[in-house]
């Protein structure tokens, strides 16, 4: 006797409750570092925009994306240094020692001004070198670290230029071979048709890109953000911190000579004092940017942002003819809220997921 078998109809699957959706798109929004910074970036725009009408001119965003590159290029290695669980103070006088190491170069010995571009990313590359080895093998934190080489190298940009040159800036450079040629690369101006920028602001964006890519599409992206997490659970699964580290240090040096290049082709010559205090203004751009003091979050756009942040606010108060002393405290007023506002955003995505 054969026995038939019903098979009832599989149950659908229950539906997601309502606003579910919503509530999982607005916790994906939200845990992006940078939200706050753009959010920040439209305001202050629309701000300037309503109360300094020659910042509304096509110029005006001109000079506001130059200066704002000019911190940005090297802000974009800064974050992700900070995203990796460190930070380097050293960064703004290593722009002017790989500038005045170029410059003097090629002038007391009538080089080629190329050979002065290869030997001062040398120098970059072995300052950000020692500053990463010395981190990961004498475990003193890189504030302490960086801090010492920021004064050894003030001290020897200062000291070697003016008993090489008998003054605190480096002669004019203009008339040497290859200037003209390296001029171009690193600072030449760029006609984009309805308004002409410097070719900063292209590389500036080009940083980003490459700094975007590594964080959100390559295993060394996963290792930044692991390292600066929690080293030791990073160096549990495999993680080469070490080597992940140093090599975030070389990238801020790489980055700091970038720009120290385009200063020197730029304006031909450099001061010895030039730089110092820069380096804090990166940390700024990268913090208001959505990086985290305590490492493992951030991306390189959010120091995009905040260094577009920052050009905006230095043209802004020239353009509303505000007295420019005033910057400082905007500045420190900006770096409070966006602490406070990127730990509020990022507690508040935590618990919407």
């Amino acid at each position: 006797m054969s026995s038939s078998v019903v098979t009832k109809p599989s149950a659908a699957p229950p539906a997601p409750p309502p606003g579910r959706a919503e509530r999982s798109l607005v916790s994906r929004v939200l845990a992006r570092p940078e939200v706050g910074a753009l959010a920040a970036a439209i305001v202050i725009f629309a701000f300037f925009y309503a109360i300094a009408p020659p910042f509304r001119t096509l110029p005006a965003l001109a000079t506001v994306l130059y200066a704002s590159s000019t911190i940005g290029i090297v802000a974009v290695g800064v974050a992700l240094l900070m995203i990796g669980g460190e930070f380097d103070l050293s960064a703004g006088v290593t722009v002017t020692t790989t500038a005045l190491a170029s410059a003097m170069i090629c002038y007391q010995f009538s080089l080629n001004m190329w050979v002065g571009v290869v030997v001062s990313l040398l120098i970059a590359l072995v300052i950000g070198f020692v500053n990463g080895y010395l981190v990961v093998r004498t475990g003193i934190p890189s504030f302490l670290i960086t801090l010492s080489t920021f004064f050894i190298l003030q001290g020897v940009n200062l000291g070697v230029t003016k008993l090489v040159t008998g003054t605190v800036a480096t002669p004019n450079t203009s008339n040497l071979d290859g200037f003209d040629q390296a001029r171009a690369i690193f600072a030449s101006d760029v006609p984009l048709g309805f308004m002409t920028v410097k070719v900063t602001v292209l590389w500036w964006l080009v940083f980003v890109a490459v700094g975007t890519w590594l964080l959100l599409r390559t295993r060394t992206g996963n290792w930044i953000t692991a390292s600066g997490g929690n080293a030791a659970s990073a160096r549990a699964v495999g993680v080469p911190v070490r080597r992940v580290k140093i090599g975030l240090f070389m990238g801020v040096s790489f980055l700091a000579w970038f720009l120290g290049m385009h200063l020197l082709f730029n304006f031909s010559t450099v001061q010895a004092g030039l730089g110092v205090g820069n380096e804090f203004i990166y940390i700024i751009a990268a913090v208001v940017g959505g990086a985290l003091l305590t490492g493992g979050y951030g991306s390189a756009v959010g120091s995009a942002l905040g260094a577009f942040i920052f050009g905006m606010t230095t043209q802004g108060i020239v353009y509303a003819g505000w007295d420019p002393n005033w910057f400082r405290t905007f500045l420190g007023v900006m770096l409070l809220l966006a602490v406070m506002v990127n730990l509020y955003i990022k507690n508040y995505a935590a618990q919407r997921r």
